[in-house]
């Protein structure tokens, strides 16, 4: 006897309700409240003329290749030597994430050299240093020896020799200049100052907004991240900041998507209190991304001159008019902290899951492939032979759709990692990559509620199994079982999209 499509639709129906109820409770909540704007950060005073003069950057400028020493590996970088006589302030890049190529800093080093400030940029490490495992402490460690390396060096002051830090090296320069007063000053270029789990969680969730992605995906994301194990995600930067004593220069884009900048100015701000240090200069600049560019162009206008004006003009700059001056700055949500997934939903049971699933559409196919094989030289019985092919057809349908659901979700985070806010156009790409998940998500659902209908109504017109079709069953509607469960709790059936 059948099933009718009216009782597979109620049934279907109910899986789905029960799907979405799993998005709705089990998952950790990820809202972040709007931020409570502080007066000051609502009309800051502009930057002081001073800072802003041209700078005169004209000076021939000679290169040397270089080789230093340290754990686990040898670091190569360039140093840029004005050829002007006398000793030079001096700067040592630190990257951002990523492999930290010095080529990077090209423009600012050649600017800086040019106007007369020996400047140095390297290769980050690779060794100790990946996507999983990252030692801020060993990264420091690695700018240290560059600072040491510049001020034994006739041609440089060794009182001025400092760090330039972005983004990442926001959280590497406090702990170098933390460790060591041969730190001489500290700049900082879209410095986090939280933890880079509520760094890259608000970023994921400004970055999504601007793209008008569906608050759907923004649920998925978090929750994956919830069950990341890495540990250097709940660094706490605030113990080296508040250790800094050395001038800080610190500057912030009002168009970064990538940083939490008034949260981040506040932590700054606050930590420096508590080190009794008042020689800092914050400053916003308006138009400015992560890099200090706008829209990945050109530097955001005074960026350069700042940082020129204010190392060159170095002890007498270190203490400003006013900390606090340039562009206003909006920052709309808090950077909330992402609550860590229970242990059913961590890291460990995802991959898990990923590949019972995967076994299960490998063991499917195989064993029907079996089947057919034998069935080539074994005379089937009759009512299997009737019953078994249409029930094969749809396990290797949702074989290929469950692979498809995997395939497409990875496509789909790779797409918005991929779009920045300066492809903030692509938002119909976002959503209709988002549309294709769900639907492949709910019909999965519904080849599966039609599947085992199928199969039950099977064994009750005489289906006699073989072990080998038993896998088939089992391995199939078993993966995609899990599949079904996971694609819950990452909120693919919950509601509003």
């Amino acid at each position: 006897m059948r099933t009718g499509r009216g009782t597979l639709s109620v049934a279907a129906g109910l899986v789905l309700v029960a799907l979405a109820f799993v998005g709705y409770v089990l998952p950790p909540a990820f809202d972040p409240p709007p931020l409570t704007v502080d007066q000051t950060f609502k009309a800051l005073p502009p930057q002081p003329a001073g800072e802003l003069r041209p700078v005169v950057a004209n000076i021939p400028v000679r290169h040397e290749e270089i080789s230093i020493p340290a754990e686990g590996q040898t670091l190569v970088g360039t140093v840029r030597v004005p050829t002007t006589p006398g000793r030079h302030p001096a700067m040592v890049f630190v990257s951002g994430s990523g492999n930290g190529s010095r080529t990077e800093f090209t423009p600012q080093a050649e600017f800086l050299a040019r106007a007369g400030v020996v400047t140095l940029a390297f290769d980050k490490r690779t060794v100790g240093y990946n996507f999983r495992d990252r030692d801020f402490g060993l990264l420091a460690d690695d700018a240290l020896r560059m600072v040491e390396y510049l001020r034994s060096r006739p041609d440089v002051d060794p009182s001025r020799t400092g760090l330039w830090g972005v983004s990442e090296g926001g959280w590497v320069v406090p702990i170098a200049a933390a460790k060591s007063l041969d730190v001489g000053f500290a700049v900082l270029v879209s410095s986090p100052n939280v933890s880079p789990l509520r760094q890259v969680a608000w970023a994921l969730n400004e970055q999504l907004l601007r793209l008008r992605a569906p608050i759907g995906a923004r649920d998925l994301l978090t929750r994956a991240m919830g069950g990341v194990g890495f540990n250097f995600l709940r660094y706490d930067a605030m113990p080296a900041l508040r250790q800094i004593k050395q001038p800080v220069l610190a500057f912030y884009g009002t168009q970064d998507p990538s940083i939490p900048f008034v949260e981040s100015t506040q932590a700054l701000t606050t930590a420096l209190k508590e080190a009794g240090n008042d020689q800092y200069t914050i400053r916003y600049m308006d138009k400015g991304d992560h890099a200090m560019r706008i829209h990945g162009g050109p530097f955001t206008h005074g960026y350069l001159e700042t940082l020129a004006n204010w190392i060159l003009g170095l002890p007498g700059t270190a203490k400003p008019a006013v900390h606090l001056a340039g562009a206003t700055p909006v920052q709309r949500f808090e950077a909330s902290d992402v609550p860590a997934a229970p242990w059913y939903a961590g890291g460990t049971m995802l991959g898990l899951t990923i590949c019972l699933a995967a076994v299960g559409y490998v063991a499917g196919p195989v064993a029907a492939m079996v089947v057919r094989l034998r069935g080539r030289h074994h005379t089937p019985i009759e009512t299997n032979a009737r019953l078994w092919p249409p029930i094969r057809r749809r396990l290797v349908k949702m074989a290929w759709t469950g692979l498809g659901l995997l395939a497409s979700v990875l496509a789909f985070i790779t797409l918005l990692v991929l779009f920045s806010v300066n492809q903030a156009g692509a938002w119909p790409a976002v959503l209709a990559g988002w549309v294709i998940v769900r639907i492949l998500a709910v019909l999965m659902l519904v080849q599966e509620v039609t599947a085992v209908a199928a199969v039950v109504a099977g064994l009750r017109e005489g289906l006699r199994p073989s072990r080998w079709q038993h896998v088939a069953i089992a391995g199939v509607l078993g993966g995609t079982g899990l599949l079904l469960v996971a694609a819950a709790y990452y909120g693919l059936f919950s509601f509003p999209w």
